[in-house]
């Protein structure tokens, strides 16, 4: 679970009511028409834009990664790649069946390993697995940033129709302060909807694509190196490119 996620949403919110809850009623900040417009408005642009199984499956992928998901780190990614490297070089390519892989990609290439595929199989699999993969976290990234877009877009026509509606009837005083909450709190939701939720969480996806790249740059490169029969030392050594220089001699040291 993604605590700074939470943490932050949390809090963005807890101080806007923190803010509205000093000057006043929380009723005051309700308006029905305005949340038609920014949700309803946003939303249907947005699927004007994408499929409709295109924008669910988003929405999942978004709150998975956002709130839930959990990578592995590329150090530790490296350590685990070693020690298969070591179990082959001492066992053979059956003796890695019998080791426990968390990392689902990386159990599949191990498992081509054992099963005999050659070099250029294992690599065209895994690196057809992490363009499908990036693919998936770009759809993801696009219809989040299509939210961001649309919600701050659909608050400044709500506006527009507040004051059109506020000026129409001015000779009603009765009706001024409902067009004036209209025109104003459509602009607070877009705001907070953009700014809170759906931008943070597209730059998340973003954020989820590059790291994907390394891990699965660095298994494909492990993968392939074990099937090729380097030496252990060798493919920490080519592997440890990918981590911080910081980083580097701490692993090199323990390994």
């Amino acid at each position: 679970m993604d605590l700074a996620t939470i943490i932050g949403i949390i809090a963005a919110f807890a101080v806007v009511g923190w803010a509205i809850w000093l000057g006043g009623d929380f009723l005051m900040f309700y308006d029905m028409p305005s949340i038609a417009i920014v949700f309803g408005g946003g939303a249907a642009t947005v699927l004007v834009r994408f499929p409709l199984m295109g924008v669910i499956h988003a929405l999942g992928l978004g709150g998975k990664v956002a709130f839930t998901h959990k990578d592995i780190a590329p150090r530790e990614l490296i350590e685990q790649i070693g020690e298969l490297a070591d179990v082959m070089r001492k066992q053979g390519p059956l003796g890695l069946e019998t080791v426990e892989i968390t990392n689902a990609t990386l159990a599949k290439g191990v498992q081509m390993i054992a099963d005999g595929f050659e070099v250029g199989a294992i690599r065209d699999f895994l690196e057809r697995e992490l363009d499908q993969r990036l693919a998936e976290l770009e759809e993801g990234a696009r219809v989040f940033k299509a939210i961001g877009d649309s919600a701050p877009a659909f608050g400044m026509i709500g506006t527009l129709v507040g004051l059109v509606q506020m000026l129409a009837n001015m000779s009603d005083p009765s009706k001024i302060g409902p067009s004036m909450a209209v025109a104003l709190l459509t602009t607070l939701y877009g705001a907070m909807a953009a700014n809170v939720v759906a931008l943070p969480i597209f730059e998340k996806l973003n954020a989820k694509a590059k790291s994907e790249t390394v891990t699965y740059s660095i298994i494909i490169d492990g993968v392939v190196m074990m099937r090729e029969g380097k030496n252990p030392n060798v493919i920490r050594e080519m592997l440890l490119a990918y981590l911080p220089s910081k980083h580097r001699g701490e692993l090199a040291d323990a390994a």
